[in-house]
C-alpha cells in the first residue's frame, strides 16, 4: 500500500528489548535517538475490574493518591522536581489497568526511574487519612463534573449494570460511587496498594534517547530490591453476550433526547475486534460515514458517535446520537438500526473499504510518531497479547479485513435482539 512507503520504518516495527528482574518486574527498552527525549511508562495490571464489592473506584482513586508524596519525596514533590527541569507526567485508569508516565529530556531519565521506584516501594507507608480525604474529595468532584453535572453524563453511569450481571468485574463504573468512596478507610487503601502495586504486577517501558547498557544498572538499582508479593487469583467470568436489561430510561437537564445503544462484542485483540473497529469507522467516523449522512445530514440528529470499546474480558460496541428538535428516541433508534441492518446484509463497497483501511493506517501509524504513544503501545501489547512484539500482527488484523468480514461481524454481534439501550430524556416538572 503506497501509504506505508511514506511512513518511517519504526511505524511497522518498534524495536525493543524485553527482560524480567528477579522480582518479576517486566522491563521493555526501546531506543530512539532521533530526538533528545525520554519516556518512562509503567503499566500496573490493576483496574476497576480488580476491585472488591463495596469498594468501587479504588483503582482510579489510586491514580490520584500516587501523586501525594512519600517520605523521601513529600507533598507535591513528584511534580515539582520534574517540572523544574522540563519534565511532565500524567496517568490514566481503565477497567483493566492503571498507567503512569513521564516525558522529558534525557538528563531526567535517572530521576524518572528513581521517582517511580520510590512510590512503588514507599507510597503505601506514607499514606495518611488527610491524603485520603483530599483525594477522595477530588475524585468525587470529578464524578460530579464528568458525569452527574455533564449534559448526558448520567447515561454512562448506567452502562455497567446494563451490560453485566452483578458480581461481574465490569459491573461497576471505573469512577466508583460516592458511597464506596466515602466508605474507604486508610487501611483499605494501604491493603489495595500492598496487593497490586508490586513489581510482579507491573511492566516498565523506557523509550527514547538513552543507552540500554547504561540504563539497565539504574533499573536494577532502583527497582531490583523491591519485594514481589503473590497476586490474588483473578476471576474468569463467563463471556457475556446479551445485556442484562433491554432498556434504561433516565432524565437529565438537557434540551433534546439522546439514544445510546450497546452491544457485547469480542475482547480486545480477539477475532472480530478489528472488523468491528472498522465497522465503527464506517458508521460514524467523519461526515462521509453512513450514520452521519443518515442522521445528521438527514435531519434526525445533531451529532452521532460510534465506538468499538475494547477491553480484556469482552468489549462493547457503542452508538450514541442526540436527537434534533421534535425527533423521538424511537424514531432515532429505528434509523440507527436500519443502517446497521443494511450493513449486516450488504458488505461495504470497495471504495468504502479502501477509505476505511487508509483512515485506520494513517491514524494508527502516524500516532506512533509520538514516543509516548510507542511506549504505551508496547506496554499494551505486552499486557493484552503477552508480547510487546505485536505491531505487525496488529496491522495484519486490519489489512486482512474484508468487506464480507465486516458484514458478517455486524450480523453476528450487532443483532437487534442483543442491544441494550440507555435513553436520556429532558427533565420535565413531573420528572424532577
Amino acid at each position: 500500500m503506497l501509504l506505508l512507503l511514506a511512513l518511517p520504518a519504526f511505524a511497522q516495527d518498534i524495536p525493543f528489548e524485553r527482560y524480567d528482574l528477579p522480582n518479576g518486574l517486566q522491563v521493555i527498552l526501546h531506543e530512539d535517538h532521533s530526538l533528545p527525549q525520554v519516556v518512562v511508562d509503567i503499566w500496573y495490571q490493576v483496574g476497576s475490574k480488580d476491585e472488591v464489592a463495596g469498594r468501587s473506584g479504588f483503582a482510579h482513586l489510586f491514580e490520584h493518591l500516587m501523586f501525594m508524596g512519600t517520605d523521601r519525596l513529600p507533598g507535591s514533590g513528584f511534580d515539582q522536581v520534574m517540572e523544574a527541569y522540563g519534565g511532565s507526567n500524567n496517568a490514566w485508569t481503565m477497567e483493566d489497568a492503571t498507567n503512569y508516565f513521564e516525558v522529558g529530556p534525557p538528563n531526567l531519565l535517572s530521576t524518572f526511574l528513581w521517582m517511580e521506584a520510590d512510590r512503588m516501594e514507599a507510597l503505601g507507608k506514607a499514606m495518611t487519612d488527610d491524603k485520603l480525604k483530599i483525594q477522595r474529595g477530588v475524585v468525587q468532584n470529578e464524578r460530579r463534573q464528568s458525569y452527574e453535572d455533564e449534559p448526558y453524563g448520567v447515561a454512562w453511569l448506567e452502562v455497567p449494570a446494563l451490560l453485566y450481571p452483578a458480581g461481574h468485574p465490569y459491573a461497576h463504573t471505573v469512577i466508583g460511587t460516592h458511597e464506596d468512596l466515602e466508605a474507604a478507610s486508610l487501611q483499605d487503601v494501604k491493603d489495595f496498594f500492598s496487593t497490586w502495586y508490586v513489581p510482579n504486577n507491573a511492566s516498565l517501558v523506557v523509550a527514547g534517547d538513552f543507552d540500554s547498557a547504561a540504563v539497565k544498572p539504574l533499573i536494577e538499582k532502583y527497582f531490583g530490591h523491591i519485594a514481589s508479593r503473590p497476586l490474588p487469583a483473578r476471576p474468569s467470568p463467563a463471556v457475556v453476550t446479551a445485556p442484562q436489561k433491554a432498556r434504561v430510561d433516565v432524565t437529565d437537564q438537557v434540551q433534546f433526547p439522546q439514544v445510546n445503544l450497546f452491544w457485547h462484542t469480542p475482547a480486545s485483540y480477539a477475532q472480530g475486534d478489528a472488523e468491528l473497529q472498522l465497522v465503527a469507522s464506517l458508521l460514524g467516523e467523519g461526515e462521509s460515514s453512513r450514520l452521519y449522512e443518515a442522521l445528521v445530514v438527514g435531519g434526525l440528529a445533531q451529532e452521532v458517535a460510534v465506538l468499538q470499546s475494547p477491553t480484556q474480558l469482552g468489549s462493547a460496541f457503542i452508538v450514541s446520537a442526540t436527537a434534533m428538535e421534535g425527533v423521538t428516541p424511537d424514531r432515532l433508534e429505528a434509523a440507527i438500526m436500519k443502517e446497521i441492518g443494511a450493513l449486516a446484509k450488504q458488505p461495504p463497497t470497495a471504495p468504502e473499504m479502501a477509505r476505511l483501511k487508509n483512515q485506520f493506517e494513517y491514524g494508527f501509524l502516524s500516532g506512533l510518531e509520538s514516543l509516548l504513544q510507542r511506549a504505551t503501545q508496547l506496554n499494551e501489547y505486552d499486557a493484552y497479547t503477552g508480547s510487546p512484539d505485536y505491531l505487525a500482527k496488529d496491522l495484519a488484523r486490519f489489512r486482512g479485513a474484508t468487506a464480507e468480514g465486516l458484514a458478517s461481524a455486524t450480523a453476528t454481534w450487532l443483532k437487534p435482539e442483543l442491544v441494550g439501550r440507555v435513553v436520556v430524556r429532558p427533565e420535565t416538572p413531573e420528572t424532577k
